[in-house]
């Protein structure tokens, strides 16, 4: 009984049988489309591994803790700014509450050694700036009070403070309130946008240190 030949399949999309090209084609392409299936599959996997090893050391690696408050070391600043300067500089003691941002020696005619300090509970606003210009006078806090002049003054731990207010907040660099004293030679500035009282009570806390720094000289 002789066997019907086989015929080779008809290709759909062609209406005909693969030739021996278009099935090498075919399959070529299969084991390509296939290939980059699986190189994408290991570059997710690779990157998946990446992160996590990156996870790990982040939570692993050991952190110092900030010195100071917030993390700025006010002693040390002063330190450093008073072997610069070789004379005495004003370390205040802020209150508990209180926040140093910042802590630096300002080049310039005078040189400034300049505290940004703010209050951090979740009532408080404001912020302040307590300034020791070297070497200067009332006339410096003309520049970072863009030209307010005091107005009166007011006593504060057994000194007289001159008592400026701006009365345009948004054109002095939203500065509100400022007290000033000449201590020795350099110029004591704290002002800020605290408002009046609360600048006086932080006046009044730093106080014993200006005494310190003035009988220091």
């Amino acid at each position: 009984m002789s066997r019907t030949p086989k015929h080779p399949p008809i290709v759909a999309e062609l209406g005909r049988p693969e030739t021996p090209e278009e099935t090498a084609d075919r399959k070529a392409a299969s084991s390509a489309a296939y290939r980059s299936s699986q190189t994408f599959r290991a570059l997710i996997a690779a990157l998946i591994a990446t992160v996590g090893v990156v996870l790990i050391i982040v939570l692993l690696v050991p952190r110092g803790d900030f010195t100071g408050t917030n993390g700025v070391d006010l002693a040390s600043a002063a330190k450093n700014t008073q072997t610069a300067m070789n004379r005495p500089v004003l370390l205040p003691v802020l209150p508990s509450n209180w926040r140093v941002n910042k802590a630096q020696l300002v080049d310039g005619k005078p040189a400034v050694w300049d505290i940004t300090a703010a209050p951090e509970s979740a009532d408080a606003r404001g912020y302040a700036h307590i300034a020791q210009a070297f070497d200067a006078d009332a006339n410096w806090a003309l520049t970072p009070l863009k030209g307010t002049a005091p107005k009166g003054t007011v006593s504060i731990g057994g000194r007289t403070w001159d008592q400026y207010t701006m009365t345009n907040p948004d054109a002095s660099g939203n500065i509100t309130d400022a007290l000033g004293a000449q201590v020795g030679k350099d110029y004591i500035l704290v002002y800020g946008a605290l408002g009046k009282a609360q600048t006086a009570e932080l006046v009044a806390k730093i106080s014993p240190q200006i005494d310190q720094l003035e009988g220091g000289r």
